[in-house]
């Protein structure tokens, strides 16, 4: 199982506490799509109607955000946000700032057009399931995801606080290319996109519960799951949810930890994968090779590829 803190040698536990990355978005998705069941909003409703200053904003709807079809620019790929994140890794980001440095570019096609992997979509919907519900986004979710789906390990951090036990966390996305201890790095430049932590129990639970829409309604639950083609083999995306060769769910990715949560209702069968580590091996990602290798063996006709949701 490799070990939680290379310093000491400590092992891996299994009941660890991990930052789950984007698998945020399952949370932040159906947040919003609670709020499209009570008629609050809808899917096709605009982003210029709850957010102002977004590029093409009139044009561009809530159901492509939640489906990477919005066209709008990526923020964490800007190279002044690279540079200002990792020049200062515990500073904290409000999601204003965060889109600021996306907002900067032009948009990189029509909205609809195609699938583009993007942060700026989900902080844009954080935004918006803030202005419809008038709470905080991190409370909102944890009276209307967390505790009716009975995730009690399950939080959205304010700052860079991390509950006991986890593992450190070890990456390479630093300014000189070294490894460094990620552990306490402030993920607030995520939010909504990717800011939550979790465990193995509360994960296991929440993949079906989000594969099968638990929380939602039967025909809200039929729109998530109309998926689209991402441009890679085998996976298309929902709302803020993917579809991978019979896998349904997301993986998540944050300096020093990466994560899978996907469920096969074909088989009824749930994988989760927690890591600490966000290191590539020959480009790709180490959650995305060890979920590969795993089905290939366990279900070898429906193995697993998140390559589309790769940052």
């Amino acid at each position: 199982m490799g070990v939680a803190d290379t310093r000491t040698g400590e092992p891996m536990s299994a009941d660890s506490f991990v930052r789950i990355g984007s698998e945020t978005k399952t949370f932040t998705v159906t947040a919003l799509l609670e709020l499209v069941d009570e008629g609050r909003v809808k899917l096709d409703d605009p982003i210029s109607k709850y957010v102002k200053g977004v590029p093409k904003g009139h044009r561009i709807t809530l159901r492509q955000l939640a489906g990477m079809r919005s066209g709008l620019f990526p923020y964490t790929e800007d190279a002044d946000f690279i540079h200002d994140l990792l020049s200062d890794p515990q500073r904290t980001f409000t999601p204003r700032q965060s889109l600021a440095y996306g907002f900067k570019h032009r948009n990189t096609f029509a909205p609809g057009k195609k699938f583009q992997y993007s942060n700026t979509n989900l902080v844009l919907l954080g935004l918006v399931i803030e202005k419809v519900s008038g709470h905080r986004l991190a409370d909102f979710i944890h009276h209307r995801v967390l505790r009716p789906a009975h995730l009690r390990h399950t939080l959205f951090p304010r700052g860079n606080e991390f509950p006991h036990p986890h593992p450190r966390g070890y990456t390479d996305q630093t300014l000189s290319g070294e490894v460094a201890d990620a552990t306490d790095w402030n993920p607030s430049w995520a939010w909504a996109a990717g800011a939550m932590i979790s465990n193995l129990r509360d994960l296991r639970h929440w993949a079906k519960s989000v594969a099968t829409g638990q929380l939602l309604s039967p025909r809200t639950q039929k729109e998530r799951l109309k998926t689209l083609p991402t441009g890679f083999p085998g996976t298309s995306y929902g709302l803020g949810i993917f579809k991978t060769n019979g896998w349904i769910g997301h993986n998540g990715s944050i300096p020093g930890y990466e994560t899978v949560t996907v469920y096969l209702p074909s088989k009824k069968a749930t994988l989760v994968i927690m890591m600490n580590t966000d290191i590539t091996s020959q480009g790709q990602e180490p959650s995305t090779l060890l979920a590969r290798a795993i089905t290939a063996v366990a279900t070898p006709k429906n193995v697993y590829d998140g390559s589309a949701t790769a940052p």
